[in-house]
Formats: structure tokens, sequence, C-alpha cells
């Protein structure tokens, strides 16, 4: 089998007797707006708002994104556009005017920076308390940076290598990964560090390998994090995640890179050797699933016996409809993926442009899943990331006269908490966790003071 993925990364057949031909990785960030060709056509005016919100949000994209993913007739509203480019609404009138302003005068850079840089520490650049509660310490009570371990059985690891992306999505909950703020990064390049955590932590079974994208990393690097967890000492890391975005946004990383061959026999090697592999593979639109080269990346990594997992947010102007979310599930159980998370948007960056209300967020997931088979209803959802843990809404009902959200953890802080039901008072407005209120009278939700101890506690400590 080895000898058939080495040959088939330069030549993967596709349909109709077609081959994917390895291609250069062209990126382009802010610096190179006037560079991205199709934007000539737009007005001079939309390019200077791009170019104002790409000085707070993070922007970056690459030739296979423009080339082949964007629908260029139908911009501004093309999902995959709103995905990739930055819109004037993705910033305040208030934050925008500021910038605006400051390059109309043609201010300094330094005073361009320093302006962009308040504006994002109002954008709540960590949610759910991820740097204070969720990264671990070691004896002598220092902070384990790259390193997160906020549920029981799952650790989360950031290799520096692993930083960045082959192109950003603007309503990216880790856009401050991405600024060039080192004091916003999570992120370790010791490999020795995250083993030593790990034969500490017999109750871990999973290890997820997060960003940024660490399928922008050489597969050497890669397998230095990788391998030695195939020592009997870490038998009990079961499972192996590597969330990425490639599979969308530079499919060529499994077919015609330079390492792709050793990318895919690291794979079968872990999976032969007893781990379980899976790529949270994120998707966001059906028509991330749809070109030759995608597809033919599906097929090799399932060659390998890993297995693709799809999950994405549920976003305002990209995939805020039951339709795209069907054909989207649909689409992924056809090629092998295990449809896993509808995530809402997170409460960091740009979410008043991309947040969705939760009522209609519920709907939106009732009737995508009223339309699709029983293989499509692994995914989960619609489903809260917040600092207790994984909140999914269940549904909107009525107990005793009182219209409300039926609620249950997924994944919790405590594991006690997991798959308990509770109840909040029905808002049409709320966004988010934090905006809802306990039904019934209820002054505290059951799991409130218990949280707000571990808080004070994981405060103190990081104090």
């Amino acid at each position: 089998m080895t000898a058939q993925l080495q040959t088939a990364a330069r030549q993967w057949p596709v349909a109709r007797g077609e081959v994917i031909a390895p291609q250069p990785f062209k990126v382009y960030t802010q610096r190179d707006l006037d560079r991205i060709a199709p934007l000539a056509a737009m007005s001079e005016e939309a390019r200077f708002e791009m170019k104002v919100v790409s000085t707070v949000l993070p922007f970056r994209v690459n030739q296979y994104v423009i080339d082949e993913l964007i629908d260029w007739d139908n911009t501004p509203a093309d999902p995959l556009f709103q995905l990739t480019f930055p819109q004037r609404g993705m910033l305040t009138e208030g934050h925008y005017e500021w910038i605006a302003e400051l390059y109309r005068r043609e201010a300094d850079k330094a005073e361009i920076d320093a302006a962009a840089q308040e504006i994002r520490l109002e954008l709540n650049p960590h949610p759910a308390d991820q740097m204070e509660m969720n990264m671990p310490r070691d004896e002598a009570g220092e902070r384990l940076d790259g390193i997160q371990h906020k549920y029981r059985e799952t650790v989360l690891f950031f290799p520096s290598q692993g930083q960045t992306c082959h192109s950003y999505c603007t309503f990216c909950f880790r856009w401050a990964q991405f600024v060039g703020d080192k004091a916003l990064r999570i992120a370790a390049s010791e490999a020795q560090r995250l083993h030593a955590y790990l034969r500490k932590q017999p109750a871990v079974t999973d290890l997820l390998f997060t960003g940024g994208d660490p399928m922008v990393m050489k597969t050497k690097h890669l397998a230095g994090y990788l391998e030695p967890l195939l020592a009997p000492e870490f038998e009990h890391i079961q499972t192996i995640r590597i969330g990425t975005k490639a599979l969308s946004f530079w499919p060529q990383r499994f077919l015609g890179a330079d390492d792709a061959d050793e990318l895919v026999r690291l794979l079968e090697r872990m999976v032969k050797a007893g781990k379980h592999v899976a790529l949270m593979a994120h998707y966001n639109h059906w028509r991330e699933l749809e070109t030759p080269a995608a597809r033919a990346a599906i097929r090799r990594i399932r060659d390998t016996g890993a297995v693709i997992r799809g999950q994405g947010p549920l976003i305002g102007h990209i995939n805020d409809d039951p339709a795209v979310w069907a054909r989207l599930w649909q689409t992924q159980v056809r090629l092998g993926i295990v449809p896993y998370y509808m995530f809402v948007e997170r409460d960091t960056g740009a979410r008043h442009y991309f947040e969705v209300p939760l009522a209609r967020a519920w709907e939106i997931y009732r009737e995508a899943m009223q339309q699709v088979s029983g293989l499509a209803r692994t995914a989960r959802g619609p489903s809260m990331s917040a600092s207790p843990g994984k909140v999914e809404i269940q549904g909107i009902t009525e107990v005793g006269g009182e219209k409300v959200f039926v609620l249950r953890f997924i994944q919790g802080r405590n594991p006690d908490w997991v798959q308990r039901p509770f109840f909040a008072r029905y808002d049409a407005e709320a966004t988010w966790l934090d905006h809802l209120r306990p039904a019934f009278g209820e002054e505290k939700w059951f799991w409130e003071d218990e949280y707000e101890a571990l808080r004070e506690d994981k405060l103190a400590v990081a104090a």
C-alpha cells in the first residue's frame, strides 16, 4: 500500500481520467491586496474597506481559494468570499471610522498599529477564559504554554510551527493568534514538554493538535510530536486528533506537496500501530467539498485508515441556511466523512457580524436534520464552547406554561455535569450562554456555584 501511496501523490486520479497536477503554494496578505487580480474589478471604495478591516483583523488567502472556491460573479455575497475576504461590517462603525480616518490623513504606521491593537483588545481575543483556566502548570507552578487541558480526557496542543493557516477564516475565534502580537499567542515548540506532561496524565485518552493549522507544518516536525507517542508509556493516548482546514484551503498538502508522501505514510504508521487518527476537518460550506483536488485528498487520507470528522460553526453571511447544512452533511457522508459538530459562533472578534440568535440556530439545525438520513445525524449541535463546557441546545419547548431552551453539557469542566439537562428562559435575541437566564424562577444554574469556585481557584493561581 505504501508504494501505491507514494506514486499516487504525483498523479492522483479523479473522475473521467483526469489527474491532479502539483501546484505551487501562493499566498496573499494585506500588503498584497492590490496584487489579487479579481479585486481589480471592485470599486476603489470596496478595496479601501478591505484595507481598513484587515488592519485590525488578520487576512490571508491563497491562489487555490481564489481560483477554485470563490464565485467572483457573486461577490460580495458569495459565501466563500465572505469566508476569506474582509468586509466593512466586520468592524463596528466606530472602530471602522477610527482606522479609516487614520489612513485618510496618512497617519504614520506606528499610530495606525497602536489604534488597531487597542481595538483588538476590545474584541475579547481569548474567549472562555482559555488563557487563565485551560493552561496547566508544572510542579514549580509555571504555566505550560502551548498546552490546554480543559476536559479530563482531552489535551490540546498548539505546536509553534503550526500557528498559521493556508488561508484565514474571517470569523475565526483564534484570530488573535495571527495578528503578530506574541502576548496573544498560544504556542509551544518543545515536544519533550508535551510528552512529559502526557506521561503524568493517565486519564488523558485524546490528544488534539490545533493552531492555527498543524497541517502547515513540515511532516518531519509533525512526526517529532507524533511518533514518540507510539512508545508503551503512551498507551493511554488512544486517539490523535489533528484540527485542520487544509482539506478545504490547500488539499495539495496531501497530494502534490514536497512531503505529501511522508505525511500520508506517517498517518498510515500511526494507524497501523494502533492509534485512532482523526482529522478534525473544518468545513463551512458544501462547495469546499466539490473540487477534484479536495475529493482526491479525502480519498487519500481515508486510504491510510485515518478518519475524517467534519465540524464548523453556524455563521451569518456564510451558512445560516438549513439547506446549506443539509447538503454539507449529505456530501460529507457520501465522501466518507463523519459529520461531527455544528458550533455556535464564539463571542470574539467580529461576532456582531457573524452571530446568529440561538433560537434561529436551533431552527436551522432542526430543519437541516429533517432533510438527511441517520448517517448524517451524527452531527451534534448547535453547541456553544463556553467556559464551563460545551453546551448543546437540544430544543425549544414549553414546560409548565413557560417557553424554554432545553440545554445539556456535551462536555464539562466537571464530568458529572455531562448529559444533565437544564433549562433557560426563552430569549429570541440571545446569541451566547451568558445571555441566558435559568428558567422556572431559579436564581442559578445547577453548575454555577461549583464553576465559580473552580474559576476563582484557577484565577488565583494565574495571578
